[in-house]
This record gives structure tokens, sequence and C-alpha cells, in this order.
């Protein structure tokens, strides 16, 4: 059986990352947490929700609003990632390996039967979202 433990965060896409930033800092007072660079610049960031939920940005100069495009995806804590693969998989669904990700957190990767991409997360003590700290993106 899985355990979900929470919406750990929402990713969106931005046309103007310091923009977005500025509007999510001033206007909710939600701090950075981390940022993602890539080649020296940075083209994401994570965003403090409070306690253990964050809403993830990064830069694509190309999307636009539409309601069928507007999230990227959604990501859940569980408990075990392992256990969760193994119960994903009993139940005849697709899930990417385990993975551990540039900001220390271990991720797999499942759509719904829409489409609609669903990440798994399980954080470490290492994790990015409670030590800060820049990370470079490996991806």
């Amino acid at each position: 059986m899985i355990q979900v433990k929470q919406l750990a965060h929402v990713c969106i896409f931005a046309h103007d990352l310091e923009a977005t930033r500025g509007f999510y800092r001033d206007v909710l007072g939600m701090d950075t947490r981390f940022n993602f660079l890539r080649d020296g610049r940075i083209f994401g960031f994570y965003l403090d929700c409070g306690g253990r939920s964050h809403v993830e940005v990064f830069e694509k100069s190309e999307a636009s609003y539409s309601e069928r495009n507007q999230i990227n995806h959604f990501c859940l804590e569980v408990e075990d990632i392992e256990a969760a693969i193994a119960h994903i998989r009993s139940k005849g669904v697709e899930v990417t390996p385990k993975k551990l990700a540039c900001d220390d957190t271990y991720q797999a990767w499942i759509k719904d039967p829409n489409g609609v991409r669903i990440e798994l997360f399980e954080y470490t003590g290492k994790s990015a979202q409670f030590t800060g700290g820049d990370r470079v993106a490996d991806w």
C-alpha cells in the first residue's frame, strides 16, 4: 500500500523569473527557498509555502496560459519511495526508477490516465527544500 503524506509542490512555468519571484514574494509573502542553476544562470527556483509545501517555478518563454497546459506537474511526498514504486508497479502502472535529484530528494514519475504527470518525492536529510543553497541542475 502507498502512503501519501501531503502535496509536496506544484510546478509552474514563467515568462519572466524575476517578475514571478517578485509577485510571489511581495504579493503573497512566499520567500525563495533555493534556485536551480544551469551554466551559471538561474533558470528556476523553489518558493516556500510553509511547512513542507512549495511552488516550483521554471523559466519557459514559450509558455502561454491555456486551460490545457498551465501546470506542468504536481508532486506527492510519499513515506517510502521504494514501497510506493513497488505498489504502483503491482497495479500495472508504469513508473520510472528512483533517482536522487540535484536537490538531494528521491523522485520517481508516473502519469495518470489523462497523461497528467505526477512526481513522487521522498525527502532526505540533505534535501534543499530544508537546507537551502542553490543547486546545479543535472538534466
